[in-house]
C-alpha cells in the first residue's frame, strides 16, 4: 500500500509539471492536493513545494510563494496532518475554495534593515505584469494585506497563511513582515509568464518572474 501510494503521488508530481494551474478543482483535483498534504513521504511534499516558492534574495524581499487553489487544500491538509487533527474532508476543501473563489495570491516575504524605524509595513504594492505582452497594463490585485513581523521568521511548511496583523511585545521593532496579494485568476493567462512587481508609490523596488505553466 505505501508503494502503492509513493506511485500515486509520484504521478501527480509529474502532472504538476505538465499542466497548468486551475482556477477551480474538480473532486479528483481536490483529492489529488489532500493526498499530498497527507502523504508521510517528506521529499514528495518538499518537491511539491519548491515550483511555488520564488527566490529572490534582494532587499527588503527575501522570497515569493505563490498559491493556487491545488496548493490552498495542499496547505490545509499538510497542517491538519502536521497538527494531528483529523483529515480534511471533501466537504472542507470546498468550503475553503468557495471561501476565496477562483484566486490565486502571492505571499511576498519581507526582512527590513535592523535599524529600520518602521512601525509597520510600508505600503508596498504588487502586481503582476505578462512577458512578452508589450504594451499591456499590469494587473492589479483584488486586494492586497501587509502583515508585519515583529520576531524572527520561522522556517519549515506547511507555509503559515496570515490571519491577522501580529502585536509586537512592548518595544519591539518590526523586523519584516508579509505582503499578502489576492488576484482574479479569471484575469491571468493559466499558461503565462509574469513578473511579479513589488513597488512603492509608484517606484519599483524588486521583480521576480512566475511561471504560471509550472504549476498546478
Amino acid at each position: 500500500m505505501a508503494q502503492t501510494g509513493r506511485f500515486f503521488l509520484a504521478a501527480v508530481l509529474t502532472a504538476t509539471a505538465v499542466f497548468a494551474y486551475d482556477a477551480t478543482l474538480d473532486r479528483r483535483s481536490i483529492e489529488e492536493a489532500m493526498a499530498i498534504g497527507q502523504s508521510r513521504i517528506e521529499s514528495l511534499r518538499v518537491r511539491f513545494h519548491q515550483a511555488y516558492r520564488i527566490p529572490v534574495g534582494r532587499a527588503p524581499v527575501d522570497y515569493i510563494e505563490v498559491i493556487t487553489p491545488f496548493r490552498r487544500i495542499e496547505v490545509e491538509a499538510e497542517t491538519r496532518a502536521r497538527n494531528g487533527n483529523r483529515s480534511l474532508s471533501q466537504r472542507e476543501a470546498l468550503d475553503i475554495l468557495a471561501a476565496a473563489p477562483e484566486q490565486v495570491e502571492f505571499f511576498v516575504e519581507l526582512t527590513f534593515h535592523p535599524q529600520n524605524t518602521y512601525i509597520g509595513v510600508p505600503q508596498y504594492d504588487v502586481r503582476l505584469a505578462l512577458t512578452g505582452r508589450g504594451g499591456t497594463q499590469p494587473i492589479e490585485p483584488r486586494n492586497i494585506e501587509r502583515f508585519p513581523r515583529y520576531g524572527a521568521r520561522v522556517a519549515g511548511l506547511p507555509l503559515p497563511f496570515p490571519a491577522a496583523p501580529a502585536v509586537p511585545r512592548q518595544s519591539e521593532p518590526v523586523q519584516g513582515g508579509t505582503l499578502a496579494a489576492r488576484f482574479d485568476a479569471r484575469l491571468l493567462d493559466r499558461n503565462g509568464v509574469y513578473e511579479v512587481i513589488v513597488s512603492e508609490a509608484g517606484k519599483e523596488i524588486v521583480r521576480a518572474r512566475s511561471d504560471l505553466r509550472a504549476l498546478r
